[in-house]
């Protein structure tokens, strides 16, 4: 039976919950009934964070559409095939040339097409082959620890950037991975935009995104008066102006997604034509067909909304797609899902090319960790964090260019080896963050964004 990929949904207090649903509160709980609960949430949440002083640089990239896909994604059937290797390494795939010469596996037909626009970083290094552990490193930049609890990259980029326009900057499509952690020492003001709805599926809509059925435009608006008059007493009352500040940022938040067309717009799909979906990829299915559980039907439409969120101007948007954990069957789990896997990548890097946004964009494909050079008994391949590898595409980094390399089986670096770390903190450079830069956590503890890292000045352009 196959080892299946599982996820947990948790929630560590009131202090990870999320922008989603402190929206949720705050409007559908009569945008003002629940004030003071919030209102305590947030004063304790403040007390354990105060932003340092930062220095920021130029930026190459605006936004950032990370594509992870959960469980350890198989780069010898992918990015990094081994066709000189014996059977039980190389697998049952042959590969396909890009326009420079180099190989990608023949499960990537569409991505070799585009390889001229693209970085395939082959070299990639994790610390651990574990699930949760690992998905907490590739969001964080740090292990988990008992003692410190450490903010996903997107909830660094919101904090440190900012909005860029009226939409949430952080966007999960369709949710957060559960093992990716939370704010941590960061406000839940900086946490994801989950849009709990699956654009892929015909009864997509964003999660508490419409005004409650049986409240007029007209009774809202009384609400927002009404919230408006308690909050001003709340003033009177000497509390925590910053508190304030960030609950006023979560109603502003809210009122924009719920009465601003743009806003809405951003996450529908009903503009879009015929031919943007096929150049996704949306009727490609994989060996078992649309309707199975390990190939849900719809990255081209998770795609294509992220392509508009960042288009909107959203700083961050990570999206999900797959269950990858092959202990069993590679064979089968390749065939399944990665036609849709390539299709959806050459789409969205030309649509991105063909509406200007790939120099601004940095898109990012990226899994927790690969998958053992050896093929097992059971005809799978299991967890490997020695040596693996992502693409990258757009934000300044060089196109056209395979970096580093695996050796003969795949299972170390041969050359030019990149940390998980450094990767991160390149991103961040080209964001125009500086990773090195120290936030405080529980208001007198300074740490970097990302601990020594350095900058792999080999991928950039």
């Amino acid at each position: 039976m196959t080892r299946q990929y599982i996820t947990r949904d948790g929630c560590e207090g009131f202090r990870a919950m999320s922008r989603r649903r402190a929206i949720q509160a705050g409007v559908i709980g009569a945008l003002g009934l629940s004030l003071g609960d919030m209102l305590r949430l947030e004063a304790a949440d403040n007390q354990a964070f105060t932003q340092a002083a930062g220095q920021k640089k130029d930026a190459k990239a605006l936004s950032v559409i990370q594509l992870h896909l959960g469980g350890g994604f198989q780069q010898q059937e992918s990015l990094d095939p081994k066709p000189e290797a014996p059977v039980e390494i190389r697998g049952s795939f042959g590969v396909t040339k890009t326009k420079s010469g180099e190989v990608l596996s023949d499960n990537f037909p569409q991505t070799a097409k585009i390889a001229d626009k693209i970085n395939v970083v082959r070299s990639l290094v994790g610390r651990v082959p574990d699930h949760g552990l690992a998905t907490y490193h590739l969001f964080t930049g740090y292990p988990r620890t008992a003692v410190i609890d450490y903010p996903q990259m997107g909830s660094v980029v919101s904090h440190e950037l900012g909005k860029r326009g009226e939409l949430p900057p952080y966007i999960a499509i369709p949710n957060k991975n559960a093992f990716s952690g939370g704010t941590g020492f960061l406000s839940s003001a900086f946490g994801p935009f989950e849009l709990g709805s699956d654009p892929g599926q015909s009864n997509y809509q964003v999660r508490d995104f419409s005004i409650p059925g049986g409240v007029s435009a007209e009774r809202f608006t009384r609400r927002l008066a009404a919230r408006q008059i308690v909050e001003g007493r709340i003033r009177q009352q000497k509390v925590d102006p910053d508190t304030l500040e960030t609950m006023d940022d979560f109603y502003q938040q809210a009122n924009t997604l719920l009465t601003s067309k743009q806003a809405q717009d951003a996450f529908a799909l009903h503009s879009e034509s015929e031919a943007t979906f096929e150049l996704y990829g949306r009727e490609v299915v994989g060996l078992k067909g649309p309707d199975n559980r390990y190939h849900p039907k719809g990255l081209a439409e998770r795609l294509i909304v992220a392509r508009r969120l960042v288009e909107s101007g959203v700083r961050f948007v990570t999206v999900t797609y797959g269950s990858w954990d092959c202990h069993v069957d590679v064979r089968s789990n390749t065939l399944d899902q990665m036609p849709a896997l390539d299709h959806a990548i050459a789409g969205l890097v030309i649509d991105l090319e063909q509406r200007g946004l790939l120099d601004s964009t940095i898109f990012w494909l990226t899994s927790e960790f690969g998958r053992t050079p050896k093929v097992n008994r059971d005809g799978g391949r299991d967890h490997h964090a020695r040596c693996y590898s992502n693409l990258i595409a757009g934000g300044g980094f060089t196109k056209g260019q395979i970096y580093g390399a695996s050796d003969a089986t795949g299972a170390e670096p041969a050359r030019e080896a990149v940390l998980l770390d450094d990767l991160l903190f390149t991103i961040y450079h080209q964001l125009g963050i500086d990773a090195n830069k120290e936030l405080l956590a529980f208001g007198t503890r300074p740490i970097e964004i990302i601990k020594n890292g350095k900058l792999v000045e080999g991928l950039l352009s």
